[in-house]
């Protein structure tokens, strides 16, 4: 996404590396593996993972502060560094943490790109820690990297996935109730931040162009704001969500229309909010699709 800024102030290469384990790491392994995370909500999962064995710092994790803007440090750049563990979402949403890990070598560290685990390219909704899959497949390949590196602990990564995996299992049967309600239901939103939730949701997203326009920080045309103003004008839909971290003038004002046309509006988050856990936070914004939805026709 183009609306990033990185400042680096170190040069260098970096290869890639995958999730396998090496023996370097596994001899150097002593005390907590140091994991830097992104963003705060894989963070979040590294340490439910982890557990003790890992000491994890997120990069992006104030709820107040616009993603889009973040900053590197190169004291952000040691920290990589340093660490054995790197997690970050891919597919261009934090590009500036490729330049970072090209800047910062270490050749023990393992470099766990989200989006890859999903098989996901460049052009998807990078958004996808809104995704129910994502979370479940990062928690499996850090529990078997972990485990394969540090076999000592094997056992305790294996628990702590299990408990994970049941963690979870409010959202899916919260997801499965919803849906059966409000699959097909009309909404739309400001940018595609909750568009995978939309589809776990079985609900039908429109202004999609528009989305798509903000969330490259481009101008949307003005058919696609004619229609975005029509369907909160005529309510053709039923669900306004927005961006509640970073809102341009335009966007602002669909919200401003939404609220005048009595249409619900429901914020979403890029980052994990202060003092919840990742289970918490997207039941939280399920329950708050929930409740901005009639349950019978009014």
């Amino acid at each position: 996404m183009p609306r990033f800024a990185v400042v680096v102030a170190v040069a260098g290469s970096l290869a890639c590396f995958g999730l396998a384990a090496s023996p370097a790491w596994s001899q150097a392994a002593r005390g907590p593996v140091p994991v830097v995370a992104a963003e705060n909500f894989y963070g979040d999962i590294a340490q439910q993972i982890g557990g003790p064995g890992v000491k994890v710092t997120s990069m992006l994790s104030n709820p107040d502060q616009d993603p889009h803007l973040f900053e590197a440090s190169p004291s952000v750049a040691r920290g990589i560094s340093a660490a054995r563990i790197v997690i970050y979402n891919g597919i261009d949403y934090d590009p500036w943490m490729e330049k970072l890990l090209r800047a910062a070598r270490n050749p023990n560290r393992k470099t766990v790109v989200v989006a890859d685990l999903l098989g996901k390219q460049p052009g998807d909704n990078p958004h996808i820690w809104y995704d129910p899959v994502t979370m479940l497949a990062l928690a499996q390949a850090l529990a078997d990297s972990l485990a394969s590196a540090d076999p000592v602990h094997q056992a305790g990564y294996q628990q702590r996935l299990a408990t994970f995996q049941a963690s979870v299992q409010p959202i899916q049967a919260k997801i499965a109730t919803m849906r059966m309600r409000l699959a097909g239901t009309p909404v739309t939103a400001t940018e595609p931040v909750f568009g995978y939730m939309f589809a776990a949701l079985g609900m039908e997203v429109r202004n999609q162009s528009f989305q798509l326009s903000a969330m490259n920080d481009t101008e949307p045309s003005a058919s696609d704001i004619a229609a975005f103003e029509d369907d909160l004008k005529t309510r053709k839909v039923k669900l306004l969500v927005y961006n509640s971290q970073a809102s341009g003038p335009v966007a602002a004002r669909m919200e401003r229309l939404a609220r005048a046309s009595h249409i619900p509006v429901v914020g979403a988050t890029e980052t994990e909010p202060a003092g919840k856990g990742y289970q918490a936070w997207m039941l939280g914004e399920l329950d708050a699709i929930d409740r901005a939805l009639p349950k019978s026709p009014p």
